[in-house]
């Protein structure tokens, strides 16, 4: 059927709606042709043919394929199409090696580096360097020391510069060339022989007088100050006065802080850099500087020692001699000028410092003025028969005080001789604390310890869990534990039994530890005293809430640490 077209175009209200112009007039004049066209009778089906009329234009449905290939062949697309094809593969290309420029480029995730080889130690500690043999490079090799300990006598400090002490000092740095240790020396700056050339120099001329204490014109001791550890004036007579001599008979204290002596000594330092030297540690830093005012020393508020009289050096709190305020700063100085002579140098301490609020720097106080501190007296402690204390908040304390990230000394030879607990085990757990151990050859640690134990340990302590992983302290009295850990590494666990039978302890209360580890190690005699069921053997699993420690051992697990959710 066909649509009237008179119906349409009388409509005069559907083109005034429609508008006359743009595409509503467009769409008015489209006009399509409708036909039914009948289907199937029983079904009542039918088709409907919908067509154009009145020259209506058809649909587009595209070209033919004759018509296509008219253009396959012209030059204009032939140009066209390869000018799309060459430049999508030169983007695509492009794109790839920019890619690839991009990851070579980009920064990097730095590599853990390793620890400043006098942090990686232990440290192997010997006599005098007057002692030294070829024999001493074997006795280190056994701890597998990164470093050799000489003490450099004090009436030497500002002699280095004679041939015969250069000498002694050069055989020394001798032995150790081609192996992996290197020197150091523990050295005594702060007093100086009468016949030494800055003593002399210091009494002759005024000038260079402020390198001593030196009080002119005096006719009676300047005060109550003692000999270290003596009963009898620290004061010496000298021409028209007194000059101060703490230490030994004809010695006599420098002002450490003093524009003479910081010359005089920074030039001993560099001095020995040169010779091959790679590390000091300073004695008697608490004496470097002295009160100006030159006070009598005042009774001591806590005396060691009831017995003690006005005469005992031991009697007094020696606030005018020690631990002035500025120490960290002038050891700074000195730290600086070592630093500059060799940056694998180091500058320490051979003391504890005892209040290390002292040695810390004015202008940063979480910073001391020396590389490895030395504090506290955990290894006595810990190597005690029967601990009079906490060990797991006494170890807390310690590194607490000390500041937490210090890298500290842990002095093996503060070892009691006739402690019953086994020198692996001590050696062991000590040397997973965050420091150096200093291991005396004379002492119970280097003599009862094997060579292998120490290789272990020092396997351990090149592990990136511990040179670089946080500590973590466990409570779980009577023991004492702790962990190592750095993400992405497997962490350590380390459990030491100071009494005199097995210990359970109840770790898997914390949260991050597996109910399981894998032992890794554990001391020397940790199988001799314990059950044939409570033995451990290297790598196998133990569960933590079984583990039955073995008296007067230790033992270090690995593990993966649970995701807390």
């Amino acid at each position: 059927m066909a649509q009237d077209e008179k119906v349409a175009s009388t409509d005069g209200a559907d083109e005034q709606m429609l508008g006359s112009n743009g595409v509503e007039d467009k769409l008015a004049e489209r006009r399509d042709e409708v036909k039914f066209i009948k289907g199937d009778h029983q079904n009542g089906d039918a088709k409907i043919d919908i067509g154009t009329v009145n020259g209506g234009k058809p649909a587009f449905t595209g070209m033919s394929k004759e018509e296509l290939m008219k253009y396959a062949n012209d030059p204009f697309w032939v140009r066209l199409r390869w000018i799309f094809f060459v430049g999508f593969w030169a983007i695509w290309v492009g794109m790839l090696v920019g890619a690839i420029l991009i990851i070579i480029g980009a920064p990097k995730c730095a590599a853990p580096q390793p620890l400043p080889w006098y942090k990686s130690g232990p440290h192997a500690k010997f006599a005098s360097v007057e002692t030294c043999k070829a024999q001493d490079v074997q006795m280190a090799k056994k701890i597998v020391a990164a470093g050799a300990i000489y003490e450099l006598p004090a009436a030497l400090t500002y002699e280095v510069r004679k041939p015969e002490v250069e000498e002694l000092i050069k055989h020394v740095v001798s032995i150790y060339q081609g192996s992996n240790t290197r020197v150091i020396l523990d050295i005594t700056p702060n007093y100086a022989a009468r016949e030494s050339q800055l003593v002399r120099d210091a009494i002759a001329s005024p000038e260079k007088r402020s390198a001593i204490v030196y009080q002119s014109g005096a006719t009676s001791k300047p005060n109550n100050w003692l000999k270290v550890g003596g009963n009898h004036s620290a004061w010496e007579k000298l021409d028209d006065g007194y000059v101060l001599s703490q230490f030994q008979e004809g010695f006599y204290d420098l002002k450490m802080n003093s524009t003479i002596v910081r010359n005089e000594f920074e030039g001993v330092l560099k001095h020995l850099v040169g010779l091959g030297v790679r590390g000091f540690r300073l004695k008697n830093t608490k004496f470097f500087m002295l009160s100006d005012g030159l006070q009598d020393e005042v009774n001591s508020a806590v005396p060691k020692d009831f017995s003690l009289g006005a005469n005992d050096y031991g009697f007094y709190d020696h606030q005018q001699t020690t631990f002035q305020s500025g120490l960290g700063d002038v050891l700074y100085d000195y730290l600086a000028v070592v630093k500059n002579a060799s940056e694998e140098a180091f500058l320490s301490v051979a003391e504890d410092m005892i209040q290390p609020q002292v040695y810390r720097l004015s202008k940063v106080p979480q910073a001391y003025g020396v590389d490895l501190p030395v504090y506290g007296d955990f290894v006595k402690v810990l190597s005690k028969p029967k601990p009079e204390k906490s060990l797991q908040k006494d170890l807390e304390n310690t590194l607490f005080q000390a500041g937490n990230g210090s890298w500290l000394q842990w002095n093996f030879g503060d070892v009691y001789v006739d402690t019953p607990q086994d020198p692996s085990a001590l050696a062991m757990f000590l040397s997973l604390l965050p420091g150096v151990p200093v291991v005396a050859v004379d002492a119970v640690e280097y003599q009862n310890v094997t060579e292998e134990t120490y290789k272990q340990i020092t396997s351990l302590r090149k592990s990136a869990s511990y040179m670089h992983g946080e500590l973590r302290h466990f409570q779980s009295e009577p023991l004492v534990a702790f962990s190592r850990i750095k993400s992405g590494n497997p962490g350590y666990f380390v459990i030491f039994n100071p009494t005199d039978s097995p210990q359970i302890g109840n770790f898997t209360a914390h949260k991050n530890l597996p109910e399981k580890m894998t032992v890794s190690y554990f001391s020397q005699n940790y199988n001799t005293n314990i059950k044939e069921s409570d033995k451990v053997a290297h790598s196998a699993k133990v569960n933590l809430t079984e583990l039955k420690v073995a008296p007067h051992s230790s033992i270090i697990l690995t593990y993966v640490p649970v995701k807390s959710e």
